[in-house]
């Protein structure tokens, strides 16, 4: 292991906070979206439906891009012990945190506004937890993966890195957008298959929260957590995601058309899900050079304002769920056009959470729970700084 300090990634911290601040006009899209969502206006907007499912479609694919580069990097800083503990924290801590103060509230709100607390009693013990499952973890699942992830790339990382360190005359060895679409389009083919496998055998699995979170999703991700790392690993192939490709750019379109189209026609029962795993893990892939090269170009530069909402996106991300619904809830069914209703949504939320963002500050306990942090060694970097 090494501590040799890195080079700042400026383009890759603020590509992963503009990923996860992607979220909130996610979110509120959706309410105006024609996709049903726990609350809706009351006519959906094209436009906004057509938005949300062009984020849906790639974001988190290259958010855990970036996640494996980055953890690859701190692997190779801490002992194998200290790296896991040190990625756990600062995922995991937030996350508990979260439950209670932000998606619990969250979940008694919704059964107050949907008029499902009275019902709560005729649910078996079974629907209760799984229920809770879905609610409690909701907007917070990625976090779970990348626990799930760091856990499994104990193992995985060792490897990587014994291959590396024993392969370093490769270290430039050919590697190409081509032969990695054919590995991803593999990839998007075996997770299909699986998910198949698990709907023909005993399909309620599928709608299980925690197993959906834990397997399904940590397998969707692992491919892309792993190229991450491997950017880190291989400098020719982190250029080659920088570089502009008219190709993926081509590629990432078709890619969303033929989205659109499996969500218009595609049928759950039959093979939609299916065929969607091998579009979003090919169009995950080319979004990467699409996302990555724009980022080279136009982020890659210090600035105190990025830097603020660099710091500031976990936070910020954890707490504009329970905002957003509280918005749609209470106040979209006063507005009348959908595109204010969004504009109007995004002041709301975003104010609200740089506010607690602010005040959270403040407060040191609250400053270790959302971030994972120790204070101490969040103010001896500051002041090394």
């Amino acid at each position: 292991m090494s501590n040799a300090p890195q080079q700042r990634e400026f383009f890759l911290d603020s590509i992963r906070a503009w990923l996860m601040l992607l979220g909130i006009p996610f979110h509120i899209s959706l309410i105006y979206s024609s996709h049903t969502w726990h609350v809706n206006s009351a006519l959906p907007s094209w436009w906004l439906t057509l938005f949300n499912d062009f984020i849906h479609a790639f974001r988190m694919q290259v958010f855990f891009v970036i996640s494996g580069y980055f953890s690859y990097m701190l692997f190779l800083r801490y002992p194998l012990k200290r790296w896991w503990k040190v990625r756990v924290e600062r995922v995991g801590i937030p996350m508990l945190t979260a439950i209670p103060l932000l998606t619990l509230p969250q979940f008694l709100m919704l059964q107050y506004v949907n008029g499902k607390a009275a019902n709560w009693h005729t649910l078996t013990t079974y629907e209760k937890y799984n229920t809770l499952v879905w609610e409690l973890i909701s907007h917070l699942w990625f976090l779970l993966v990348m626990v799930v992830l760091t856990t499994v790339c104990l193992f995985l990382f060792k490897k990587m890195n014994r291959y590396v360190t024993r392969h370093k005359e490769n270290s430039h060895a050919s590697l190409s957008l081509g032969r990695l679409s054919i590995l991803f389009l593999a990839c998007g083919i075996l997770y299909g298959a699986i998910r198949r496998t698990i709907f023909i055998i005993h399909a309620p699995l599928l709608s299980d929260g925690l197993f959906n979170f834990v397997v399904m999703q940590t397998l969707f991700y692992l491919p892309f957590f792993l190229l991450g790392a491997l950017a880190f690993t291989r400098p020719k192939l982190k250029a080659l995601f920088t570089t502009p490709s008219p190709w993926c750019a081509a590629g990432a379109a078709l890619a969303f058309a033929a989205y659109l189209l499996n969500q218009r026609y595609g049928n759950g029962d039959a093979w939609m899900y299916e065929t969607e795993s091998v579009i979003t893990m090919l169009m995950g892939l080319w979004m990467v050079n699409v996302v990555f090269s724009l980022g080279h170009k136009l982020l890659n530069f210090h600035s105190p304002r990025v830097t603020y909402f660099v710091n500031a996106s976990l936070f910020i991300y954890l707490v504009h769920h329970p905002l957003v619904l509280f918005f749609g809830a209470f106040i979209t069914p006063h507005i009348a056009s959908n595109t204010l209703g969004f504009i109007a949504g995004l002041i709301f939320v975003v104010g609200i959470a740089v506010v607690l963002y602010e005040i959270h500050l403040r407060i040191p306990l609250l400053r270790f729970l959302f971030s994972g942090k120790p204070q101490n060694a969040a103010k001896a970097t500051k002041s090394a700084g």
